[in-house]
């Protein structure tokens, strides 16, 4: 791997980090996944999938509005570190996490594990995600208790990661230490202040995917 590669892979995996802190830890006044979750929970009445249907329509319904996007931006304070990125850039991916972070939670997924983390980031990718997955020997489509979540060796999630972010270097190039910019259409292009719903679409049916409803969380 070149010095360049490696740096802009460095770079991509701290922007997953960050946002993906923020969507489970909120910020003012935007609320966290759990809090979103449990509105929607509490809406329809305990019921799990109806809640989650009506989050994503939300979030597909609000991504196309002029202006989410500013809305949303204007409220992160970006470290030093990431400084360089754009706001508009940085509150898409964030808004994409915290949604996959949603489902996750609503189908009983503690967002706080490190393979919960892993799962999400592949979700941005889609089906190139999940073929990431079943490399791994990890299944997707099946109960899979949480004891056996738990049992997925750090090493295993480490390289899933890389990968992840491999693929957005990879796809999109770098220039300098990585150009950022052109993340945007795999996580959803930003024009206007709107996300692409598309790429909404197909990331909100690939978390469903990925986080089948755990029925009994404390297995």
């Amino acid at each position: 791997m070149g010095m360049d590669t490696a740096v802009a892979l460095k770079k991509t995996m701290q922007v997953l980090d960050w946002c993906y802190d923020k969507s489970i830890d909120g910020f003012p006044p935007i609320p966290s996944a759990s809090e979103l979750a449990e509105n929607y929970l509490t809406k329809h009445h305990q019921n799990t999938e109806s809640a989650i249907n009506d989050f994503i329509h939300w979030q597909h319904v609000k991504a196309g509005t002029s202006g989410f996007l500013t809305g949303v931006g204007g409220a992160l304070t970006l470290p030093l570190t990431l400084v360089s990125i754009p706001a508009d850039l940085t509150a898409v991916i964030y808004i994409q996490l915290r949604m996959i972070a949603v489902i996750a939670y609503l189908r009983n997924y503690d967002l706080h594990d490190d393979e919960v983390r892993t799962f999400a980031y592949v979700c941005l990718v889609g089906r190139a995600g999940i073929d990431m997955l079943s490399g791994a020997g990890i299944k997707v489509g099946e109960k899979v208790a949480v004891n056996v979540i738990k049992k997925i060796p750090a090493k295993v999630l480490t390289s899933i990661n890389q990968k992840v972010g491999g693929r957005i270097v990879t796809k999109f190039g770098q220039n300098g230490v990585v150009n950022l910019v052109k993340l945007v259409p795999l996580v959803g292009g930003a024009v206007g202040g709107t996300i692409d719903v598309g790429s909404n679409i197909v990331i909100a049916q690939t978390a469903k995917k990925v986080f089948v409803r755990l029925d009994n969380p404390n297995a």
